[in-house]
């Protein structure tokens, strides 16, 4: 099946490069200010976040006391998180906002949320590049230890593109499911250590959030940037395999429900 899927995917590689570029470049078409708006969104968000907790709640990361280390801590989580939220977000509608598409052409429907995570993946790339480039002025960019961010990147990736694919499927045929994404994705948020450390949490709350699968996630980057460690790889097991889990439900739902999603689109 894997095997038939990508064989698929790479037949129709043209399709998928040039939905990509043309979704990149109709996005901040007749925008002023255009590819500025990716960087401008994180980036005021994270300005808010640090006077608020950093200076108005004195927010303070355990171990560490450089003045740069809570915007580093949240630049690390708030920017990883809006890659995540944005693949489940536009995944969970992919399928309904290309209804002509797939009623007139015939081509591998697996293919659009994969064009999802590509077009989040550059928007991503683009921003985590100037992340990189702060790090580097700032002389705060992690040694050896940067390299940790590839595999828990692959891991989330993993974990959005099964996750997105699940309720990609159930939108269509329970349109409820649209609605619902939204307002989960902004409790997840804040039950996960983006904007505050675990340990300013009573123990009872940090039981609760450590059943967060995102929670090693974020921790993991966090631990990278902000300390310059590895993270740890133990935490990440459950994750993992609760993404592998995903995807084969993912792709098993969308295969025998495929036929009939063009009914109900």
């Amino acid at each position: 099946m894997a095997v038939g899927l990508a064989r698929a995917i790479w037949n129709y590689r043209g399709f998928v490069a040039g939905s990509v570029k043309r979704e990149f470049q109709s996005r901040y078409r007749n925008s002023l200010l255009g590819g500025a708006w990716m960087v401008l969104n994180p980036l005021a968000m994270i300005v808010v976040y640090t006077v608020i907790f950093s200076q108005l709640m004195k927010a303070r990361l355990p171990g560490v006391d450089d003045g740069l280390a809570y915007s580093i801590y949240l630049c690390a989580g708030v920017l990883t998180w809006g890659f995540f939220s944005e693949i489940i977000g536009r995944s969970q509608s992919v399928f309904l906002e290309n209804a002509n598409m797939i009623k007139k052409l015939s081509f591998p429907r697996i293919c659009l949320p994969l064009i999802v995570v590509l077009n989040a993946g550059v928007n991503f790339a683009i921003i985590f590049a100037l992340f990189l480039g702060f790090l580097l002025v700032t002389g705060k960019l992690p040694g050896p230890a940067l390299l940790g961010v590839l595999p828990v990147l692959a891991i989330q990736v993993l974990f959005s593109i099964g996750l997105g694919i699940i309720l990609g499927v159930l939108n269509v045929f329970f349109r409820d499911v649209g609605q619902f994404v939204g307002i989960l994705l902004q409790f997840w948020f804040w039950f996960t250590p983006i904007v505050y450390p675990l340990s300013v949490l009573p123990d009872a709350a940090r039981a609760v959030i450590a059943l967060n699968p995102m929670t090693p996630v974020i921790g993991a980057y966090q631990t990278i940037f902000v300390y310059g460690r590895w993270p740890d790889w133990e935490s990440l097991w459950p994750v993992t395999l609760i993404a592998c889990v995903l995807c084969v439900l993912g792709m098993r739902l969308f295969r025998k429900r495929a036929g009939e999603m063009v009914d109900e689109l």
